[in-house]
């Protein structure tokens, strides 16, 4: 199984660009769909962007498209999540997931991480 560990978050400006990391360990990472989801405060958790095993396809929500991209380099065991043209309702912990297979899935991730919090100011 994969440990993820995101990293990259912080305070920044509306408008500004942040892009957070998720380094993996314990697994074969290049088996595992990953995903980003984030939970502002007195919301639930929810689904930001996925990538398949090999990269080359992706899924995001509505909210984040066009300003998000999701990547991965499977030589070095990460996942990358550059945010552009951020917003307040942004404002979220953002966490890294995993799960093992092929489908590039919105729910049922097994692995997660720690989080990270991302503030944008107005």
């Amino acid at each position: 199984q994969v440990q993820p560990v995101e990293s990259g978050g912080g305070l920044v400006q509306a408008g500004d660009s942040l892009r957070l990391s998720c380094v993996t360990s314990g697994g074969l990472f290049r088996r595992y769909v990953m995903a980003w989801f984030r939970q502002a405060p007195g919301k639930e958790r929810e689904f930001v962007a996925a990538i398949s095993v090999s990269g080359g396809s992706t899924r995001y929500a509505d909210s984040v498209k066009g300003r998000f991209t999701i990547s991965r380099d499977n030589a070095k065991n990460t996942v990358s999540l550059q945010m552009n043209n951020l917003k307040p309702e942004d404002t979220a912990v953002y966490y890294c997931a995993a799960r093992f297979g092929i489908t590039v899935a919105t729910i049922e991730y097994d692995y997660w991480g720690q989080g990270t919090q991302v503030t944008v100011a107005s």
